[in-house]
């Protein structure tokens, strides 16, 4: 069956062969995330390496999203590996301390200790340690612990409510993005960006980095700042796409706040017409069980339902026992929403007004194949913005996009309802058109006397140039 919503999925330990990889995509994998807070550069080489050999393997492009570590802040080493907190006890975080024990630990963000004020709220652990702060010493924090536990080395620190000024980009982020274009991601996701600013440097630095191999990566931002929120339309307008990073965000906001958020930033990005990721802890429990729990299958079941693009995967698939299965079972579940989710197409149009050409037949051929009945929409495009455009509405038609571009079949595996497919165009439409349903017909998504719905550009070739809307039976003359 067709499915709309894409499958990201990390790669690491428990799926870094060749065989658990192919596995993988055959089960339904759309896009490779290497996470830069791990490994090396010749780690995330091969592995991307690996990745193209196994798509070509299937038959299919998949892309590779290159994830920065960002700024994460976090606590030193300690002596003994780690150190448990009491609560009611004091205990300091001191950014000159070389060696933690169990009065006090360094920090590997040195200037923590500027952004903080007596009263502050530190959230250690993703949120399982509280610290209360009651001074600031120069290099020193003081804290009463409030809610203790054990605490080992290089443990994340949030301050709740956000507000901490560490850049979006490291010295070791601007070299990760060198490296990631060097192996050619399609995409590069922005951890922690407070604003336009960050994402507007981090694309600067991959346009630059990715032009000696022809790459211009698509760029998504992690949302997981609190202060992330209020800007979030300028971020939407100066990224691709958005992660709703669930997370670091959730220790920042409070979980409670995190569901409605989701919903908000998926609108928002729908909207906006950009890409949204959902991520964290979709599937936590197939880390370790063959089956998700019931709640699981409704936050993924929730996230496809809300018109999130993708689904993601993070320890469920780089270091679980259950990869393949993972996505096996996050496919079904991502089908089985999509047959209820109910199509709104005319009340989406209504107060819009298109002022391009290309988008007007975009959305012209979803209202045709929408009331027609049409067994699929077929998009031949070059850089892939009609297929973008018409991924932004939900109908129930299937959307194939074919292009002669590499990069854009890639680029157009995140966007929903959409199967990008490889097709050499010809400079002559009609015989382009009929290769593009004799595609579609040989891959088993429609037959003979099935309607058709067909959006191409004259003259041939030119990005944005989609000006023709044609509809046909398969079997009739072009």
């Amino acid at each position: 069956m067709h499915r709309a919503t894409k499958i990201v999925a990390t790669i690491g330990p428990a799926s870094s062969t060749p065989d658990i990889l192919l596995k993988m995509i055959r089960a339904g994998l759309d896009v490779v995330r290497l996470n830069f807070s791990h490994g090396t550069a010749d780690d995330h080489r091969q592995r991307a390496e690996m990745v193209r050999d196994c798509a070509r393997q299937a038959g299919r492009e998949v892309a590779i999203m290159a994830d920065l570590q960002g700024p994460k802040i976090r606590v030193g080493k300690f002596e003994n590996g780690k150190t448990t907190l009491e609560p009611g006890h004091p205990f300091i975080l001191d950014a000159e301390c070389e060696l933690g024990n169990d009065e006090r630990v360094g920090l590997d963000y040195k200037d923590l200790p500027r952004d903080l004020k007596p009263g502050d709220i530190l959230l250690l652990n993703d949120g399982l340690i509280v610290l209360d702060v009651s001074r600031v010493i120069g290099s020193e924090i003081h804290t009463v612990v409030r809610v203790g536990g054990d605490l080992s080395n290089n443990k994340g620190i949030n301050r709740q409510g956000g507000g901490l000024t560490a850049p979006a980009l490291t010295a070791k982020d601007m070299e990760d993005i060198r490296t990631a274009m060097s192996l050619g991601a399609d995409f590069v996701a922005v951890s922690f960006p407070k604003n336009a600013t960050d994402m507007e440097m981090a694309r600067q630095l991959a346009n630059i980095a990715g032009a000696p191999y022809g790459i211009k990566p698509k760029m998504i931002a992690k949302i997981e700042r609190a202060e992330a929120i209020p800007a979030l339309q300028e971020i939407l307008d100066s990224s691709d796409g958005i992660m709703v990073a669930r997370g670091d965000l959730a220790v920042e906001v409070g979980n409670a706040a995190v569901p409605a958020l989701q919903k908000r930033m998926i609108r928002m990005a729908r909207d906006s017409n950009k890409l949204v990721i959902t991520a964290t802890q979709m599937m936590e429990s197939m880390i370790h069980a063959p089956v998700p729990t019931r709640a699981e299958v409704s936050d993924v079941a929730n996230a496809v339902l809300d018109g999130t693009d993708a689904v993601m995967l993070s320890a469920e698939s780089a270091a679980g026992k259950y990869p393949v299965q993972t996505i096996e079972a996050m496919a079904a579940i991502c089908l089985e929403a999509e047959k209820s989710e109910q199509s709104e197409l005319d009340k989406d149009f209504l107060d819009r007004t298109f002022t391009r050409i290309d988008q007007s037949i975009a959305m012209g051929a979803l209202f045709t194949a929408y009331h027609l009945g049409a067994k699929a929409i077929v998009a031949l495009t070059e850089s892939g913005s009609t297929a973008l455009w018409m991924s932004r509405h939900w109908t129930h038609v299937p959307i194939f996009a074919l292009t002669p571009r590499p990069g854009s079949e890639r680029a157009m595996s995140l966007y929903r309802n959409v199967t990008p497919l490889h097709l050499d165009t010809s400079s002559d439409r009609d015989t382009a058109l009929q290769q593009a349903i004799e595609v579609v017909v040989s891959k088993g998504y429609a037959s003979r006397g099935d309607m058709v719905v067909l959006t191409v550009g004259e003259p041939m070739g030119q990005p944005g140039g989609t000006n023709t809307l044609k509809i046909v039976r398969v079997g009739d003359v072009l």
